[in-house]
């Protein structure tokens, strides 16, 4: 059995190569139907939005007798019947509870209710409100956040690159990611909070980084070594993802390592809940940002290209001295 540095070393080579780019259309319809099966989970599980982006009250109960999430909506409705409740246990002893907007009166009645429920003093719930207008600035905030983080990440790979093409590859690849990422967090039934907008968008600065360096190897691999190297401009490409393999596979487990852990023992074993949204959408976004550069974005730039005819005219040329050698032979 090889092992990793022969491995490594024979992708670098050339020696043992992945068809990226030579089996694109496959790479290309799984990704198709992981991005349409990630924007139709909505459909049959609405995406949760946390009470920052829709507003309304939220109660504490700290140290109560009992766990019971039962109680808490009982005590809600029996202020406010038909009221919309959704109850979670914070640290394995607290009881948060998030409830509909409501007026002080009824926020009074309601702490004093779950106060009864739980056998705890009146100190001990907690009240906070948050206005539709802070959910919508956060909203249109968040929106506008990705949109300025996608417009400077075109113009700053085109201006590095020297090709709008890559740019738009390396885009596409990012909205590859964010949107499989959100759909998996949505299936996953976890609520989208500003903490998992921050998640999702250090998930994209992530895949863009790893972008970057297999695009890097490309052009190295496309420009430099031009028809000397008597490859085919897919050939080129595919030989620079074979190169950055390794890299990126590492990367990605030493990335994912300490996110999995906060994500696993910190916010599932122990319950720290407060990690779970940035832990969960960081982890499955660099699984899937991985994924994205080197089945998505790469092939997508081989595509892009190698219809232009400077292009064609070189494959062109490298194809005839294929075909002479092998005569020849």
């Amino acid at each position: 059995m090889r092992s990793m540095n022969e491995f490594g070393n024979d992708l670098y080579t050339g020696k043992t190569s992945f068809p990226f780019v030579a089996r694109r259309r496959l790479w290309f319809i799984i990704a198709i139907v992981l991005v349409v099966g990630a924007a139709l989970v909505p459909l049959f599980r609405p995406i949760q939005l946390s009470i920052e982006f829709t507003g309304g009250s939220q109660f504490t109960v700290e140290a109560p007798a009992s766990t019971d999430q039962a109680l808490a909506t009982e005590a809600v409705r029996s202020v406010v019947p038909g009221a919309t409740t959704k109850v979670t246990t914070v640290g394995g002893r607290d009881i948060r509870v998030q409830a509909d907007q409501m007026t002080d009166a009824d926020t009074r009645a309601v702490a004093t209710a779950l106060a009864d429920a739980y056998e705890v003093e009146a100190e001990a719930v907690t009240t906070s409100f948050i206005g539709p207008s802070w959910g919508e600035n956060v909203t249109r905030q968040s929106l506008w956040g990705l949109a300025i983080f996608l417009a400077l990440t075109f113009l700053i790979l085109a201006i590095y690159f020297r090709t709008w093409k890559m740019s738009a590859a390396a885009i596409i690849g990012l909205l590859d990611v964010l949107i499989i990422t959100v759909g998996i967090y949505s299936l996953a039934g976890f609520e989208i909070s500003p903490a998992a907008v921050i998640g999702f968008l250090t998930i994209l600065a992530y895949s863009l980084y790893d972008t970057t360096v297999v695009f890097d190897k490309i052009r190295e691999n496309t420009t430099e070594d031009g028809e000397r190297s008597g490859r085919l401009f897919g050939d080129s490409v595919n030989l620079a993802v074979n190169q950055t393999l390794v890299r990126s596979i590492n990367t990605s487990i030493v990335a994912a390592l300490p996110v999995g852990a906060i994500l696993f023992i910190g916010a599932i074993w122990l319950g720290a809940e407060t990690l779970t949204d940035i832990s969960l959408s960081i982890f499955v976004g660099i699984i899937v940002a991985t994924y994205s550069t080197l089945f998505v974005a790469a092939p997508l730039y081989s595509l892009f290209r190698e219809k232009e005819p400077e292009i064609m005219e070189r494959d062109a040329r490298v194809r005839a001295a294929r075909e002479r050698a092998a005569v020849g032979e």
